[in-house]
């Protein structure tokens, strides 16, 4: 086993430890990062927060713009 550097924080991290984050698009990989055990939960704890909905928007009311003489 090798003892890499985490590409986020810089810690050395056994490779049984180590997590692999790949950014793929159209199947060209855009990036790819090594992180360790604390810096990969960050990493989903992040993802999770980015992708969920933006609850401050409004709901589209499709009758907005109906008039009724």
């Amino acid at each position: 086993m090798t003892d890499d550097a985490c590409d986020a924080c810089g810690d050395a991290v056994r490779d049984a430890l180590a997590r692999t984050v790949r950014l793929s698009v159209d199947r060209s990989q855009i990036d790819s990062q090594r992180l360790c055990p604390d810096c990969f939960a960050d990493w989903i704890a992040r993802y999770e927060r980015e992708m969920q909905p933006d609850d401050t928007s409004q709901p589209v009311d499709s009758d907005a713009d109906i008039i009724v003489d």
